[in-house]
């Protein structure tokens, strides 16, 4: 599937530097670099205040304009200990009338013992779906429409040093689902065509040893979270859903940096099309439209190289492989799908050492991707 957006961003206007290249002495080269640090600097100081204009246009969205914002602060000037805190929001408006505003934070404070992870979501757009199952075809692709509103928010304490534990939920609001009559949602009579509201308790264990959670050098992170929707809580679909993160990090040399991530994620009980396992997005198997492959099980791995350019600039490039079914037993080395490509970084917050991200991401037969967006994908 071709799946084309064309961005621009209205930030980091370096235009006012010069690197005097018709000149070669080693002061004007010191000098222009200073000038470089000093106009980065104010950009910086802006960016932590301004949000980010967004533009992008598709034949399905037509014209779609917003705003983004992304901050790293720390939550008390006295503690040295707790990682900074991640505040990220972005509201977008189309000219075919989608809509989607979201807030997610990452709060860390008292020393890191106390972690808040969530985020709150409201969307009113189409998604694009081929079936469900690890075979189906890019040409049976459709379009289905709905309102969805989402919170999730999870609650961790440290209980030893890099490890903690602790509870969530989940609140979920599917309305308005509209799709063609000769679908195979209707045909097949797919879980999910009602919608409804859903309230999931869940629990989170998770393992985090990285140097810097949003720009990792070293380290390692595993992480399990659990979401249960029992019919007590008044749930129309009874399911519970199961996501394992394992990550780890090595620095070679000087700043260049290779990541590994492996997930998998399982879904049990009467799973709605919409919570199912979804391959694909900004983060994982970049260059796929999460979604369009889905079922009860996903597993996935990329490895990643990311390497210093020359001052606020970076590179990266990486591979990965993943696939979807409907149990474990039913995965086979033949099925998995491919996942590659590569970017380019803008530092926007030396202080925390967090880049701007811009991803290309590809896979055999025209699958293809551009993503832009703040912190590394994992």
């Amino acid at each position: 599937m071709k799946h084309k957006f064309h961005f621009i961003l209205l930030l980091l206007s370096l235009s006012g530097s010069q690197l005097c290249l018709g000149q070669d002495t080693s002061k004007i080269e010191i000098d222009s670099i200073s000038k470089f640090d000093r106009m980065n600097q104010k950009m910086e100081k802006l960016f932590k205040i301004i949000p980010v204009p967004i533009y992008s246009y598709s034949s399905e969205a037509g014209h779609t304009f917003g705003l983004a914002k992304y901050n790293l602060i720390d939550l008390s000037p006295l503690d040295t200990v707790s990682q900074p805190s991640k505040i990220s929001e972005v509201a977008t408006f189309s000219t075919e009338g989608r809509i989607n505003i979201s807030v997610s934070t990452e709060l860390n404070w008292h020393q890191g013992k106390y972690m808040v992870l969530g985020y709150v979501n409201y969307r009113r757009q189409p998604e694009y779906i081929a079936g469900i199952g690890n075979d189906v075809k890019l040409e049976d692709l459709e379009q289905i429409s709905f309102d969805r509103f989402k919170f999730v928010n999870y609650g961790l304490i440290q209980v030893i040093k890099h490890l903690y534990v602790g509870a969530g939920i989940d609140l979920s609001d599917y309305r308005n689902i509209e799709t063609d009559s000769t679908s195979f949602l209707i045909r097949d009579n797919v879980t999910g065509l009602k919608g409804g509201t859903a309230v999931g308790l869940g629990v989170s264990v998770a393992y985090d040893s990285r140097d810097n959670r949003y720009n990792a050098f070293k380290g390692a992170f595993i992480s399990l979270k659990t979401m249960s929707f029992p019919s007590s809580t008044g749930n129309l679909y009874v399911f519970s859903t199961y996501n394992l993160d394992l990550r780890k990090y090595f620095n070679p040399w000087f700043k260049h940096v290779i990541a590994f991530q492996t997930t998998t994620s399982l879904r049990t009980g009467n799973v709605p099309f919409y919570e199912l396992s979804m391959l694909g997005g900004e983060d994982q198997m970049r260059g796929y439209y999460k979604g369009i492959f889905r079922d009860k099980v996903l597993v996935d791995g990329q490895v990643e190289y990311r390497m210093p350019v020359w001052n606020i600039f970076g590179i990266n490039a990486w591979i990965g492989t993943g696939r979807v079914a409907s149990s474990y037993s039913d995965i086979v080395i033949d099925g998995f799908k491919l996942s590659y490509g590569g970017g380019f970084r803008i530092k926007v917050d030396s202080k925390h050492n967090t880049n701007l991200r811009f991803d290309f991401g590809f896979g055999p037969g025209g699958i293809n991707g551009y993503y832009i967006n703040f912190g590394e994908a994992f």
